[in-house]
């Protein structure tokens, strides 16, 4: 059964620039608001079963506003290089592509895909990225490589507005826990778009935190002081004052209300205390609340028994909302 993991981010920005007028002989160049700018990111969140989930893409279309737009990996200035993590079933390096570990981006923490490429001005109707053959993942326990794939090989978002002179600034993050499944009967794992959010970074925030060893302990949670296994799991629910038994799992049948997202509490054997982030949290209210349980398959409805909760209200800012049990 797959754990908890995070998945992705993408950046939209767009820059305000104005020319400068000419000498007294010459005419004034009229100011000039130019085509927005766009960047993209991606951001992600750990899983239990894998220790590296590698995804591979080669181009990023934007549909709609009168024509779509197709941006290549390593053919256009400020995307992001081509490297030699995916290879086909020759063993050869895929061509026009590019692998990101998103465990290596969690949290908080995000890589840009695209930055400041200029796109028209308009009403974009979907984002769509553009995955390649050679994703996989590694087993954590032994160290097998094992197929992921996307279906359609592509992943459909939502749109965006670029105005002229504006900011569009967005993260695509992966939130593996609801979207990776490991089928039975069938090979590999599957990503599925359930599990990408697309947030609008000007307003969204982060929350980190601690579990105090005392709550755990009382409450049986195993395996203590070990930073090789989750000790626990938060999850966080859009509204505040949510009863704790009205909170589902990943896999719930919304009869009660769903998580936006989780992740796994671990010790930190430096800091001597267990610690969780979630990033990239669209701002508002919410119910964050603490289980024993480690384990939630998306594709199975399970219970989950959580042990205390909170509210927190997540604020647009870089540093993140301090969430301790």
């Amino acid at each position: 059964m797959l754990n908890k993991i995070h998945l992705a981010t993408f950046t939209f920005s767009a820059l305000l620039i104005t020319a400068c007028g000419g000498s007294s002989d010459k005419a004034p160049v009229e100011n000039i608001t130019p085509l927005p700018s766009f960047s993209l990111s991606v951001s992600d969140a750990p899983v239990d079963d894998l220790s590296e989930v590698v995804v591979c893409f080669n181009q990023i279309e934007l549909k709609g506003n009168g024509a779509d737009t197709v941006f290549i990996v390593g053919n256009e200035e400020g995307m992001i290089a081509v490297n030699d993590l995916c290879l086909d079933n020759s063993g050869d390096v895929i061509p026009n592509t590019v692998g990101l570990d998103l465990l290596q981006y969690k949290g908080s923490d995000s890589i840009a895909l695209v930055d400041g490429i200029s796109i028209e001005a308009g009403d974009y109707t979907q984002l769509r990225l553009i995955m390649s053959d050679g994703s996989y993942g590694i087993d954590a326990q032994t160290s097998d490589k094992i197929s992921v794939s996307v279906p359609s090989n592509e992943l459909k978002l939502d749109g965006f507005t670029a105005t002229l002179g504006g900011t569009v600034d967005l993260t695509l993050e992966f939130d593996l826990n609801k979207g990776m499944t490991n089928p039975v009967g069938q090979a590999g794992y599957f990503l599925k778009p359930r599990g990408v959010r697309l947030v609008n970074n000007n307003e969204a925030g982060h929350i980190n935190g601690t579990v105090s060893e005392t709550l755990l302990i009382e409450n049986q949670c195993t395996p203590l002081s070990d930073s090789t296994a989750n000790v626990a799991s938060v999850y966080i629910y859009e509204g505040a004052d949510l009863a704790i038994d009205t909170l589902e799992d990943n896999g719930g049948d919304e009869t009660g209300n769903l998580p936006y997202a989780s992740t796994a509490v671990t010790f930190n054997s430096e800091q001597t205390s267990y610690n969780f982030e979630i990033g990239f949290i669209t701002i508002g209210d919410y119910t964050v609340a603490v289980s024993c349980d480690t384990e939630d398959d998306p594709e199975v409805n399970e219970e989950v028994n959580f042990i205390t909760s909170q509210n927190v209200t997540v604020i647009a800012d870089n540093t993140p909302v301090q969430v301790n049990f």
